[in-house]
């Protein structure tokens, strides 16, 4: 092995990392070594106790947990080294990491490393949420975990604060699980996720209201009351529990701990058009790239970045130097954020994924070296995914940028 531990070593054992190890090995990668630091694999859906998990991937709906596990299984099945209770603690510049393990802290090294960390819901102290500070007020994935783990509904009456997909998981998490939320409140004057998903409160009986502030947070021992305004008006909800639901940052400490960085926008790591960073050692796939797409897109992200690496290894060539993207506001990030001089044609990742930080009106473009190559007009919604295509063009640009003239 040339003095390495492996071929290929993979941090993250969620769908994005548990699919680059199954390309790679399909693709005759022998030592892949998949590093995950919980007691299984499967990531944030061993959380979910609902479907649909598996469709694309495996020809059948599941349940998160039986998803997390057929993940488990595919890996051990096709000859993934798959160590558990592994936490990788530092990224060297040289394809090394450390890993934390019950034997104390050692260092692996490899030829190439893909972080695949995932992403996390924002907690109420970055939220900079107001009131007391009373026991009772969770993130989804706190909840989720209290119910899959250990049989536990930490409340009864809650309110959810957030409108994405996964605030849609955890009204359905409390309703088949004996809670019924008073409300879900969204503090922009819209909700995040689309239509007919966003009607899902309402159709089931919770209130669901938009353009709300939470001015107050009481209780002495446990959440007892939400003061929130909405309208100029202001009113005091009585509930036992505030769940708090996505605003998702990638999980990039690893990055910012190490010279290895992360982008401005995303939060996440730059990556090109395969999943490589500035380091070429380094590849990274799945929601730790921005947050965050479904367990179905990062699993076919990470299968498209672990075909790219497989690609590398074989060809042995030098990475190319790379072209930054630009982009100005209202965009808040594009991903990929570095593209190189290489065939886009047989890219991990053949388009741009573009988020919006604010609701906007007018016309996006694409350009290259002074050129506009795609252009589309209309109104934007924050944390929607737009995708534009990565022209072949692109491969032998001297600048890339993202464009927006603003209308009334």
């Amino acid at each position: 092995m040339s003095g390495t531990d492996a071929d290929v070593i993979i941090i993250g054992g969620g769908p994005s990392g548990v699919a680059a190890g199954l390309e790679l090995r399909r693709r005759g990668v022998e030592k892949i070594v998949l590093l995950e630091r919980e007691a299984q694999l499967g990531g944030a859906t061993r959380h979910c106790s609902h479907s649909p998990f598996g469709m694309r991937e495996f020809g059948r709906v599941y349940f998160g947990a039986s998803y997390g596990r057929r993940l488990e299984e595919e890996a051990q099945k096709h000859g993934v080294d798959v160590r558990t209770g592994h936490s990788v603690v530092g990224l060297g510049m040289d394809g090394s990491v450390e890993v934390a393990t019950h034997r104390g802290v050692e260092a692996m090294t490899a030829r190439r490393i893909m972080v695949t960390t995932g992403a996390r819901e924002q907690p109420r102290a970055a939220r900079l949420l107001p009131g007391d500070r009373p026991i009772g007020i969770l993130t989804t994935g706190t909840l989720q975990a209290y119910v899959a783990f250990h049989g536990l509904m930490p409340f009864r009456r809650p309110l959810i604060v957030g409108s994405e997909l996964v605030s849609l998981s955890a009204v359905l998490t409390c309703l088949t699980h004996g809670a019924r939320p008073v409300a879900v409140v969204e503090t922009r004057p819209h909700a995040l996720a689309r239509a007919p998903l966003s009607w899902f409160p309402g159709l089931v009986g919770i209130p669901f209201r938009k353009g709300v502030e939470i001015l107050d947070i009481l209780g002495s021992s446990r959440v007892e009351a939400v003061t929130l305004r909405c309208d100029a008006r202001s009113e005091t909800l009585a509930c036992d529990g505030v769940l708090l639901t996505g605003v998702f940052t990638p999980e990039s400490a690893l990055f910012l701990q190490s010279p290895l960085g992360v982008d401005a926008g995303s939060a996440g790591p730059a990556v090109d058009q395969d999943g490589r960073l500035a380091n070429p050692l380094y590849f990274a796939g799945g929601n730790v790239l921005r947050a965050v797409e479904t367990g179905g897109w990062a699993f076919r992200e990470g299968r498209a970045v672990g075909a790219a690496i497989a690609q590398d290894l074989e060809s042995g060539s030098p990475a190319a130097d790379h072209v930054s993207v630009s982009y100005e506001d209202p965009v808040k990030l594009v991903v990929p954020a570095l593209v190189r001089r290489r065939d886009i044609r047989s890219a991990a990742l053949r388009q741009f994924q573009l988020r919006f930080l604010r609701k906007a009106r007018g016309t996006l473009s694409l350009t290259i070296d002074g050129r506009t190559v795609w252009h589309g007009r209309g109104r934007w919604l924050p944390e929607r995914r737009i995708l534009v295509p990565i022209p072949d063009s692109a491969q032998d640009a001297r600048h890339i940028g993202f464009r927006f003239a603003e209308e009334p």
